[in-house]
């Protein structure tokens, strides 16, 4: 049964950093792109990082994380992180992982995601 495991959200001051993890069970990591999402309150969900299931682990973000945010994948624990730096109060959401196997498309395109998981709350404010 596949199923996430989100931690790491916080509130967090303007200029600080947090570090999100996704620990994921009953799939194996290195089959699947792996991204996160945010969700503001009252706002739709949005893509944010994406990594490839490739051995090369290349990634993909968002225009308003770019330079900010960095995700990255440790297949040996089955766990996809998300490093943030330089929060501001736009960053605050829920943020969710979801994973799609073998998939090489946009990983912006909510609907080719085949799990999801119940996401962790990150709150910027001072």
């Amino acid at each position: 049964q596949v199923h996430f495991v989100e931690s790491g959200g916080n509130l967090a001051q303007p200029g600080g950093s947090l570090r999100l993890s996704c620990a994921a069970s009953g799939f194996t990591l290195d089959e699947y792109a792996m991204a996160w999402f945010r969700q503001a309150p009252g706002k739709e969900r949005e893509f944010v990082a994406g990594v490839t299931w490739r051995a090369d682990a290349s990634t993909d973000y968002a225009d308003s994380v770019k330079g900010r945010f960095t995700v990255s994948r440790d297949n040996a624990k089955n766990t996809v992180y998300l490093q943030m730096n330089s929060l501001n109060p736009d960053d605050t959401a829920v943020y969710i992982c979801a994973a799609a196997e073998f998939y090489e498309g946009s990983y912006a395109i909510m609907d080719e995601y085949d799990h999801w998981g119940q996401g962790t709350q990150v709150t910027v404010s001072s």
